[in-house]
């Protein structure tokens, strides 16, 4: 009973595909078809403007040379104020009895004189 149901159910299927000739069923004689013209129309075409290309090109950028330096005056350093710093600092901590701070401020004093700003 099974193959029985399967075969017609298949060829219920098959036969459906096999009469998809045109709607002309049962005119396959050996004849051509002469007074049964349809026209067939086609589907409506529509053409579209493509779309325009773009590309993209980045904005140039405008890259600046680095500033010149900026000289502030003259170099103040001199072998001088290097020298008066050395014995500032070591007076500073020999009256400060190895007090860093007191070292520190003799050097600034010792080098603010040795480049003559007094």
């Amino acid at each position: 009973m099974l193959k029985t149901t399967t075969v017609i159910v298949l060829g219920l299927l098959v036969s459906s595909a096999a009469l998809a000739d045109h709607q002309h069923w049962g005119h396959h004689h050996g004849h051509h078809h002469h007074g049964h013209y349809r026209p067939m129309y086609r589907e409506e075409v529509v053409y579209y403007q493509p779309a325009p290309v773009v590309e993209y090109v980045p904005a140039p950028r405008y890259y600046a040379p680095p500033p010149p330096p900026a000289y502030y005056g003259y170099d103040q350093r001199s072998p001088q104020g290097l020298l008066g710093g050395m014995v500032g600092s070591a007076m500073g901590y020999q009256l400060g009895n190895g007090d860093p701070i007191a070292a520190g401020i003799g050097a600034a004093a010792g080098a603010l004189l040795g480049n003559g700003m007094y």
